[in-house]
């Protein structure tokens, strides 16, 4: 089984206060936020940079519970995807739940809804107002044609497949447990990230393309405010017979 959605902010809250979890974005103390949702005050006093990509922006204090950093808040957002999770982050949680980060073609099995080789989890052809992606010039013109320009509640939009699951594409990316390669530079594993995001594109013209197929990877202690997850549970047997006989009613 799958979750639904990506794990919200209430969830992941309830887990933070049940185990008195400290995520690594807040040992680290910063994490990165896209230039569009960084204040003018806290960007005054930013000099780093990502050569390349200079629209993420490390900003200190930014971690789950404040995802543009100080001022900011998810009171208001407990139904949106929990973000600046690292890999290492969404084990712990899964682990709690009596689950685990599902595998790269469990995923993609998941968010094809159970069929093959189709381009977005409802079929082949892109709709409008399907997922939460980038519409308009990157990086600086968002036009939210979709109803948003930074992450969307995860049942902003209809269910997107035949497993009635939300936001397998677009929003935000998603861990999953398969290895993905080695970091160029540090040489550490990278983890392979599905999904796409919010800054993503229909054409892949810039950043990726948001569909089932879209994949990246990152280091296990990697975060941002387009990263979540979700999770999957092994079934046993008896379990299965059960669903079965559900779907029989």
């Amino acid at each position: 089984l799958i979750s639904q959605t990506p794990i919200t902010n209430e969830e992941f809250h309830e887990f933070v206060a049940d185990q008195s979890f400290v995520s690594e974005a807040e040992k680290f103390k910063w994490s990165f936020v896209f230039q569009m949702f960084v204040p003018d005050k806290i960007k005054a006093t930013i000099t780093d940079s990502i050569k390349g990509a200079e629209w993420w922006m490390p900003v200190e204090g930014a971690y789950w519970a404040y995802p543009a950093g100080p001022g900011s808040s998810v009171e208001k957002k407990q139904n949106h995807p929990a973000v600046h999770i690292s890999y290492n982050d969404a084990v712990e949680y899964c682990s709690h739940i009596g689950g685990r980060l599902p595998t790269e073609p469990e995923w993609e099995y998941a968010a094809r809804g159970g069929h093959r080789d189709q381009i977005y989890p409802w079929g082949n052809e892109f709709k409008k107002n399907r997922m939460n992606i980038w519409e308009g010039n990157f990086p600086t013109e968002n036009k939210g044609k979709d109803g948003f320009i930074g992450v969307s509640p995860v049942n902003s939009f209809k269910p997107q497949n035949d497993f009635g699951l939300y936001d397998m594409v677009g929003n935000v990316w998603e861990w999953t447990s398969s290895v993905f390669g080695k970091d160029p530079h540090t040489r550490q594993p990278q983890y392979a990230l599905r999904g796409g995001s919010y800054i993503d594109s229909k054409s892949g013209k810039f950043n990726h393309k948001a569909d089932v197929t879209t994949r990246m990877g990152n280091t296990a202690d990697a975060g941002s405010d387009n990263i979540g997850f979700r999770c999957v549970r092994d079934v046993s047997e008896e379990e299965i017979n059960i669903l079965n006989s559900r779907d029989e009613l």
